[in-house]
Parts: C-alpha cells; structure tokens; sequence
C-alpha cells in the first residue's frame, strides 16, 4: 500500500459540552499507509475525537480530512473503528455477532481471525452475560475479520488482562504485517507501546506535538548526565539539578559533545512524558508526518 492513510490539514473540532472550546485546533499531520501508529496524549487531548473524525462519526469544525484518499464517508468500507464503548447487540450470542460481521461485509470477511481473537469464548453465550474484556474481544473480532485497510482503535486494550492483551497484541502485530494494514492505536499504557508501534503521533493541546517514525523521533532525542553546563545548541525539553549534577532530555541540534556527558538514547515512555510535562517545547514532525500545508519550520528531519 502506498500513499497516506490519514491526512489532515488545519483540522478542528469544537466540544459540544463544557462551554463549547477546542477539542483540535490547527491540527495538521500526514500518516503513512502500512504504519502500526501509536496515538497518545493526555486525556482530553482530543485522541477520541481525531478518531471518530476519522471514522466519519463527527464533522470537523474546519479544516480538512481525508481518509485513504477518500473523505471519511467514502472510507468507511475500507476501515474498521473500535470505540472505547465498544458498542454490540447485548441480545445477540457470539456466534450471531461474528454472523452479522459476515453479513455486512461479505466481500472481505474473515472467519477464522474472528474466531482466533475470539479464542476460548462459548459460541452460544449472549453478549449481554459477558464481561468487559470478553466484549472488547467480540469488537477486535469484528474489526480484525472485516479485513479493513485502516484499523482505528481507541483504547482496545484497556480492560484486557495481562495475558489476553499480549495475545491480542501479537494478532494485530500479524495483520499489519501480513496484509500491510493500517493501525492507529490509542492507549494510556505507553510502555506496551514500545517495540509494537513504528509510527507516533503526540497529541496534546488540540494539535499534533510530535508526529513520525517512532526510531527517528527516539533517535533524535538524547538523555545528557553530567555537571551543571550550557547545553546550547541542543533544544533542552526537560532538564533537573541534583546537587552539581544535571539530567536533561535534548533534541540533537547537530553532533553531541560527550566530553564530560554520560549519553543513553531515552525509552518512549520517558520520551513522551518529558514533552508531556513540557508543553513548552516546540512541535517536531519528521518528513513523512508534516501534511504539505505545514507551515515552514514546522517540519523538522529527525537526527
């Protein structure tokens, strides 16, 4: 597959409660097609509400957005959403669920990965006798046997046990690589993050803050250990003092003196909750993440 899976330019979307502010605002990014995408950020960041504009379940206040090269309405056939609700038919067994998933989309359906993410789940069991979980597996069943193009997953993992969210993760993981599908995936728990995703995108304050492959933006950052000192010309994202000792995350701004430096390159969760707690340190968007209209300067080549 190629060409982008998800393009938005000058995107914003408006709350409907709590006086109405911006859920997105100016939110301008590009995702490639075949990237397993972490999404992440705070809550109220706006992760729910770029999904479900991106699966056509709200209209964008402005800006544009377009989905496989289609608008979102257009896209729909071609992509699955789960949504943190992960809405079914509390009436209906599995089995009639996983039968409704293969009336819908008789073209693409795929039987034996739904009843693989289905696993041990009794066939005649009504969805309303279910747990959580065990409802979460029917919607990552329905989404996964829909052999879509573009998965949009919104928290899919957090009501899983430890056990269960390895295996699932490790069918997604297979999906993507066997049929070059697209995930976009939410999640609080950043660590499960690392080492499944290859693509991040950061939202926070309505707008995407980092945005790209997930080995470039890690490499372009740095953790710096040693005495108190200037560390111009690097971008200083988060920095502490213990005594005549500093530690500080940087953005590499060309070659790093390691003279007098302990250097390690920062795990993903450091990395994102240092510009988590840092909401002042600028925007960076590798090349293949800045949309065309991202204004010049915005769009930085990871180091």
């Amino acid at each position: 597959m190629t060409g982008a899976a998800i393009e938005a330019s000058g995107l914003g979307m408006k709350y409907r409660r709590g006086g109405g502010g911006w859920a997105l605002r100016d939110c301008s990014f590009r995702l490639p097609a075949g990237r397993v995408c972490a999404l992440v950020g705070p809550n109220g960041a706006g992760k729910s509400t770029l999904l479900a504009l991106a699966a056509g379940f709200l209209r964008p206040a402005e800006g544009t957005l377009r989905i496989l090269g289609s608008t979102p309405a257009e896209a729909r056939p071609r992509m699955a959403y789960v949504t943190q609700g992960k809405p079914l038919y509390p009436q209906l067994t599995v089995a009639e669920t996983l039968s409704v998933g293969a009336d819908l989309n008789p073209a693409t359906w795929d039987q034996e990965t739904a009843e693989r993410v289905i696993g041990d789940l009794p066939a005649d069991a009504r969805v309303r006798t279910l747990s959580g979980g065990q409802r979460t597996r029917i919607a990552l069943a329905l989404a996964l046997g829909k052999r879509a193009e573009l998965l949009l997953l919104d928290e899919p993992m957090a009501d899983l046990d430890p056990l269960v969210r390895h295996r699932l993760m490790g069918l997604l993981m297979a999906e993507a690589a066997e049929h070059d599908t697209t995930i976009v995936m939410s999640s609080h728990v950043l660590g499960e993050l690392e080492g499944v995703c290859d693509y991040l995108l950061l939202v926070d304050g309505g707008r995407i803050r980092l945005g790209g492959e997930t080995e470039d933006i890690l490499s372009s950052h740095t953790l710096l250990t040693g005495p108190v000192r200037d560390l111009a010309p690097h971008t200083v994202i988060e920095s502490r003092t213990t005594g005549r000792r500093l530690t500080a995350l940087v953005r590499k701004e060309g070659p790093v003196d390691d003279s007098g430096w302990e250097i390690a390159e920062p795990s993903l969760e450091e990395l994102l909750l240092a510009h988590l707690r840092s909401p002042q340190a600028p925007e960076l968007l590798t090349p293949s993440a800045a949309h065309a209209a991202t204004a010049p300067g915005e769009a930085v080549a990871a180091r």
